[in-house]
């Protein structure tokens, strides 16, 4: 895996991997990501200043912090722009050890003695449980100090039925976090059938990774894999996944322990793809800004 960034990513502006060693070639310069430099994310076109580096299962991340106070975290590598150019970012050179704030597993500073707010009317839905779990696993500590619940919908075909039900409005948002929302795909339809329900925009945010099922959002370095096995059309994804990676999958119960064991080993952000990083952060800050 080269740094943050996808070959696709990379590819949009002409350079890949394999150019950065080819004869004749320009190499990226490297910038260490130190605190205060603004860089941009040419994935997402976040832009945002270094505020803070950390080490974590190996690899390094950072959080750029944007003009609104908001962060987004990314692993450091390729795929970043400072002043336009395309640039590698590295760690800082290190002089010495500055005391290391508490974080929480999103990676948000630790509130001391914080207490779980009461619930808020506003809420996040993803498509399932395993879903719901995984953003309980990184976020939910910070979720508590929000008072914003997680709830599975276990499918979205009548997704524009359950928003009309839950009667969103301000003060009482949904955030929503949809599997394999690419353009073309049913997914895609469906959010869209559903934003046009009156008072939607403003009310409502649909948000989705590109993935099949949430259990590609974790980094497979994390279960000792290179890359997710690829499963043909029409096959059962759970069951095609551990068929192909050897984990016991010949009923739902293997299917259960294989899920738990995949979150078990997901201790932090930096576990999950930075696809569904951003996504489960944008729509925190959506709830969050109506209820501060």
């Amino acid at each position: 895996m080269v740094g943050l960034a996808s070959i696709e990513t990379m590819t949009t502006y002409g350079w890949g991997p394999q150019d950065l060693t080819a004869p004749g070639r320009v190499e990226l310069a490297e910038v260490e990501a130190s605190r205060g430099v603004v860089l941009e994310d040419s994935q997402t076109g976040w832009v945002g200043a270094v505020v803070r580096v950390e080490k974590s299962g190996g690899l390094h991340v950072m959080a750029l912090e944007d003009r609104n106070g908001k962060t987004r975290t990314f692993r450091l590598g390729y795929g970043f722009l400072l002043d336009g150019d395309p640039v590698k970012v590295v760690p800082p050179q290190l002089t010495g050890a500055a005391p290391k704030a508490q974080r929480t597993a999103s990676g948000s500073v630790k509130v001391a003695n914080a207490r779980a707010r009461v619930a808020r009317a506003s809420r996040i839905w993803v498509e399932g449980k395993h879903d719901a779990e995984l953003v309980e696993k990184v976020w939910g500590e910070d979720l508590r100090h929000e008072g914003i619940v997680v709830e599975p919908l276990h499918g979205i075909d009548d997704l524009r039925g359950a928003i009309r039900e839950f009667e969103p409005g301000p003060g009482r948002r949904l955030g929503i976090l949809v599997d394999h929302l690419v353009p073309g795909s049913k997914e895609s339809r469906i959010a869209e059938e559903a934003m046009s329900l009156p008072g939607a925009r403003s009310n409502v945010l649909i948000v989705g990774h590109p993935y099949i099922d949430v259990w590609q959002a974790i980094q497979p370095r994390v279960l000792g894999l290179s890359s997710w096995p690829a499963v043909p059309h029409g096959e059962d994804f759970k069951t095609g996944i551990l068929t192909r990676i050897g984990w016991p999958h010949k009923d739902k119960a293997d299917v259960a322990q294989g899920w738990r064991r995949m979150l078990g080993a997901v201790s932090t952000y930096a576990d999950l793809e930075p696809s569904l990083l951003g996504r489960v952060e944008e729509v925190i800050d959506f709830l969050t800004a109506s209820v501060r």
